[in-house]
């Protein structure tokens, strides 16, 4: 038997049990969990959530699943919340999890597959969005909220999962720096150019990235190259003669955290990195291609953040309106891969022009 079904049956097992015992009603709320399988972007986006879950119940221990990667981003307790690390192809990490049991209230972000982990973990009553296509995975859900009927940043929607007034905007001061292993960093100004991406069709051309930087030099910012590991020849096409800093591949996430946020100005394509650096209060342009700048904004919960978020605005096939798996009518985003799309076009729709644009916007602003 393989890691994910070892994992499969321990964690099905246990819920099956727990919810033919019979399903107690909610009553006070000590403990909650917030369960999923997100991506870092995704995990920075629950924000929302966490905040307004930690104003209506101020003495509740909240417990966030996360990728082993993840967890050190919130070692100093954002919002009082505790991560836990989760990783669903590997059993170790499930068995230490069972261990948390049991929970009053768990909140279901996403796939509602990870409703199964919350029953498995004796939650007393599981809420999840609405409109997840496979029945299987909503056995285990209590109550099925629908997503925003009109266009909606998908932190606010997500927090909507629980009632209560929105929380507070979000200031920086709520979440502390992660503790980080120390590294050499710019000494004066800088901008950290995030080159990476999770996908080529999110990747912006090198020479456009040379542009920019050159500006960015002229109005007196050293520039940083960043990329995740493996991402180094994306650099390499950036900056060939290897004139500036890079920390492509060198760098964990609470020492991202602290590159982004010393940073004068962040740029970056939509990947988790652009969340992450709003989430550090630093200027960050993020450039949008296929996916969601709606879904992405600032919203109600971010809206203090200086974070500029460009697209070009209705792209032709940029027509998709399936969000985890559910159709959601305003929605406009494009998953295709590699095979169906030869270019990132949408990419290319935004220009040097327009980075600089909103750069130059941020950078005049007071901080």
């Amino acid at each position: 038997m393989g890691e994910r079904s070892r994992t499969r049956a321990m964690l099905v097992g246990r819920a099956l049990a727990r919810r033919f015992a019979g399903r107690a009603k909610t009553g006070v709320v000590r403990r909650i969990l917030v369960a999923h399988n997100l991506l870092l972007g995704d995990v920075v986006m629950l924000t929302p959530l966490l905040a307004k879950l930690r104003a209506l119940h101020d003495d509740a221990e909240i417990v966030l699943l996360a990728a082993p990667a993840l967890v050190p981003l919130y070692a100093s307790r954002p919002y009082g919340v505790r991560a836990v690390s989760f990783q669903p192809k590997r059993s170790a990490t499930t068995r230490a999890l069972l261990d948390e049991a049991p929970f009053d209230l768990a909140v279901v972000v996403g796939d509602n597959r990870y409703a199964w982990v919350a029953a498995a973990l004796g939650a007393r009553h599981v809420v999840a969005h609405a409109g997840d296509p496979s029945w299987s995975r909503n056995l285990m859900v209590d109550e099925q909220r629908p997503y925003a009927a009109q266009p909606a940043a998908w932190g606010d929607m997500v927090a909507e999962l629980v009632d209560g007034p929105p929380a507070s905007p979000y200031s920086p001061a709520d979440w502390p720096a992660p503790p980080a292993a120390a590294f050499e960093r710019p000494a004066g100004n800088y901008a950290v150019l995030h080159v990476g991406a999770s996908t080529p069709l999110k990747l912006w051309p090198p020479e456009r990235w040379r542009a920019v930087a050159a500006e960015l030099e002229a109005r007196g910012l050293e520039v940083a190259w960043s990329a995740g590991r493996g991402e180094e020849e994306i650099v390499a096409q950036c900056d060939p003669e290897g004139r500036r800093r890079s920390y492509a591949g060198r760098l964990d996430l609470a020492q991202m955290w602290q590159l982004l946020a010393d940073a004068t100005l962040v740029v970056a394509p939509d990947t988790g990195i652009a969340h992450l650096s709003r989430a550090t209060g630093a200027p960050t342009v993020a450039i949008f291609g296929p996916g969601s700048a709606v879904a992405c904004q600032n919203g109600l919960f971010w809206r203090d953040m200086p974070y500029r978020a460009l697209t070009a605005e209705d792209f032709p096939c940029r027509d998709q309106r399936l969000l985890f798996g559910r159709e959601v009518t305003w929605m406009r985003r494009c998953t295709r891969s590699t095979a169906e799309c030869a270019e990132p076009r949408c990419m290319h729709a935004v220009t040097v022009a327009d980075v600089l644009r909103a750069s130059d916007e941020l950078l005049q602003l007071p901080r």
